[in-house]
C-alpha cells in the first residue's frame, strides 16, 4: 500500500511538472525541440515526446526490477509459506498430543506427537509430553528414546530434560537411576528449587537420611519448601537416623545427634523417647537418667514414664523418690504407679511395691502391673497367687486384642 501510494505521488509530480512545462512552453508560443545524434544517428523529437519517452522507460525498468526481484523471491516466499503451513499443522498438532495425554490415550498422543515434532515451534514440549505418555503405558525404551531426542536441543534444554526424567524415574520407582539424574543436575545448577525438591524426595525413597539432612539448610535458604514442611522433614531425618544408630547399637552416634538436633525437635514425644529407648538398650540407661526426669517434669508422657522405670539407676534411692515426687500432680495416674510398684520391687520393699501395683490396676487395670503382680508373689514363694495374677493378665491381654479385632473387622 505505501509503495502504491509512492507511486501516485511521483506520477502526481510529474503530471505537474509536465502541466507547468507546458504552460510556459505555450506561453513562449514554442512546442520545444530536442535533437540527439549518435554518429551518423539523429533523433529529432519534440521535448513533450521527449518526456513522456523518459517516463514510460522509467516505468518499464521500475517494473522489470520489481519482477525480477519477485522472481528472485519467489522460491523463498514458497518455502516460508510450507513452513508455516508446517508450522500450524505441528501446533495443532501439539493440542491434539496433550488434549490426548489428558484424557488417557497414552498410545495416540505419542503417536501424534512425534509425527509432527520435527516442524514444531516447541519441539521440546513434543519429545517431553510424549516421553510422559510412553511412561504411562510403560514404554520405558521408548520413554528414554524420546528424551533422548529431547536432550539435543541445545543446553538451555538440559535442566528441563533432565528434571522430566527425574520425574518419570521417581513414579517408575527407579530411584537409583532419578539420584543419578539429580545429582548431575545438582551441580549443574545447586540452587534450583525443582531439582532440590526433587532430590529431597529421592533421598526419603532410598532412605538416604544423612544425604537428606546435609539437603535441609538448602532447602530452607531457596524457599523450596514452607518453614512447616522443613520441619516436618527434619524431624523424619533426626527419627530415621537415631533408628539407624540405635540398631546399629552406637552409643556416640546416638548422643552425637541428641547434641546437634535442633530444640523444637527434641521436645517432640516420639523423638525424645527414640532417644531415651536407644540408650537404654545400650546399657546407657543412668547417663540419660537426669535428662529424662528434666523432660518428664516438663512434658509428662507415659511412653517417656516407662522408660524411666526401665533404667539400671546408679542410685536406685534417688531414683524412687524422683518418681515418687511426680505423685503430687499425678496421683491418680495408673502408668506412674505401676512404674512405683516396678522399682519399689527392684528396691525389695515389696509391701510398697503391691500397693501400688494394686492402686494401678484400680485405677485402670493393665497387663504389666498383673505381670509384676505375679513376679512379687513368685518371689515371695506364692506361686498360687503369682498364677492367678498372671491368669488375670492374660485375659485382659485376650480382651483387648479380641476388642481390636473387632475395631478392625468393622
Amino acid at each position: 500500500m505505501k509503495k502504491m501510494l509512492f507511486l501516485l505521488v511521483i506520477l502526481g509530480g510529474l503530471s505537474y511538472a509536465g502541466y507547468i512545462g507546458s504552460q510556459f512552453l505555450t506561453h513562449l508560443n514554442s512546442a520545444g525541440y530536442v535533437l540527439i545524434g549518435i554518429e551518423q544517428w539523429t533523433i529529432e523529437t519534440s521535448l513533450f515526446v521527449f518526456l513522456g519517452i523518459l517516463v514510460a522507460l522509467f516505468f518499464m525498468l521500475y517494473f522489470s526490477f520489481r519482477l525480477l526481484g519477485w522472481s528472485f523471491r519467489l522460491p523463498k516466499q514458497i518455502k516460508k509459506r510450507v513452513a508455516n503451513n508446517k508450522l500450524n499443522i505441528s501446533q495443532q498438532a501439539l493440542i491434539k498430543g496433550l488434549v490426548d495425554s489428558a484424557e488417557g490415550n497414552w498410545e495416540n498422543a505419542e503417536n501424534i506427537l512425534i509425527k509432527h515434532a520435527s516442524h514444531s515451534g516447541a519441539p521440546l514440549i513434543h519429545y517431553l509430553t510424549a516421553a510422559r505418555a510412553a511412561q504411562s503405558r510403560g514404554a520405558f525404551d521408548k520413554r528414554d528414546e524420546y528424551l533422548q531426542f529431547a536432550a539435543e536441543y541445545g543446553d538451555d534444554a538440559e535442566i528441563a530434560v533432565g528434571l522430566t526424567q527425574a520425574e518419570l524415574n521417581l513414579s517408575g520407582q527407579q530411584y537409583t537411576e532419578a539420584l543419578e539424574t539429580l545429582t548431575r543436575l545438582h551441580s549443574i545448577n545447586p540452587t534450583q528449587a525443582n531439582v532440590l525438591r526433587l532430590l529431597h524426595l529421592t533421598y526419603q525413597k532410598l532412605g538416604d537420611w544423612e544425604a537428606l539432612r546435609s539437603l535441609i539448610p538448602s532447602l530452607n535458604t531457596h524457599k523450596v519448601l514452607v518453614e512447616a514442611e522443613v520441619k516436618l522433614i527434619e524431624t523424619e531425618v533426626f527419627s530415621n537416623l537415631l533408628r539407624q544408630a540405635a540398631e546399629q547399637k552406637d552409643k556416640n552416634a546416638l548422643q552425637t545427634l541428641w547434641a546437634e538436633m535442633p530444640l523444637s525437635i527434641k521436645v517432640m514425644r516420639g523423638v525424645a523417647a527414640i532417644y531415651f529407648a536407644a540408650m537404654i538398650e545400650v546399657g546407657s540407661g543412668a547417663e540419660i537418667e537426669d535428662e529424662l526426669v528434666k523432660n518428664l517434669s516438663s512434658n509428662w508422657n507415659d511412653t517417656l514414664l516407662i522408660l524411666f522405670g526401665n533404667i539400671q539407676s546408679m542410685d536406685p534411692v534417688l531414683q524412687l523418690e524422683n518418681a515418687e515426687r511426680w505423685l503430687i500432680g499425678h496421683s491418680d495416674d495408673s502408668v506412674l504407679l505401676m512404674v512405683l510398684g516396678k522399682l519399689s520391687g527392684q528396691r525389695m520393699d515389696y509391701a510398697k511395691a503391691q500397693r501400688y501395683l494394686q492402686q494401678s490396676i484400680t485405677l485402670e487395670p493393665n497387663v504389666q502391673s498383673y505381670r509384676l503382680l505375679g513376679d512379687l508373689a513368685m518371689t515371695q514363694g506364692d506361686a498360687n497367687a503369682a498364677s492367678q495374677f498372671y491368669k488375670q493378665g492374660l485375659e485382659l491381654a485376650a480382651g483387648v486384642l479380641v476388642d481390636q479385632i473387632e475395631m478392625l473387622a468393622v
